[in-house]
């Protein structure tokens, strides 16, 4: 009877620390993915110039290479459904509006990008959320007319 009530015991608290290990871990990640999505958050509906239109971009290209996002063969990153981050540019020229990915913006060059578009009103018009981690997905800036 003693060893029964030893193991029942012993059960308990073996499934109470797996239980708070568990809990501990989620509430970690979530104050993980809160504070990345806050990188990005903080520029929606916002009126941001050119340069910062290229940190984001540089953030997003640092973030999916540490999380070694795959390219497809144009050098496009590929999607995933947990962490990989996307940011469109949607520009204005003579014919109306047209979307660069950043990836199209780094290969020409960040520096040539800046030279041209430094002093460029742009708007952070949507942020997309990944379905399956709420992490920042896609994060789109427009060119402001002026």
């Amino acid at each position: 009877m003693k060893k029964a009530f030893i193991c029942l015991i012993i059960l308990i608290v073996i499934g109470s620390i797996v239980a708070v290990v568990f809990i501990s871990n989620n509430y970690k990640q979530a104050t993980e993915i809160k504070n990345i999505n806050k990188q990005y958050e903080e520029y929606l509906n916002k009126e941001l110039f050119g340069t910062d239109v290229t940190t984001v971009i540089n953030k997003a290209i640092n973030s999916n290479e540490k999380n070694n996002i795959e390219k497809d063969e144009k050098g496009f990153f590929i999607e995933n459904d947990t962490n990989s981050i996307k940011v469109e540019i949607v520009m204005l020229n003579e014919e109306g509006k047209e979307t660069y990915q950043m990836e199209t913006i780094d290969k020409v060059g960040i520096n040539q990008f800046i030279n041209n578009f430094n002093l460029i009103n742009f708007k952070c018009s949507n942020i997309e959320y990944h379905d399956k981690t709420k992490m920042v997905k896609k994060i789109v800036f427009e060119q402001i007319e002026e």
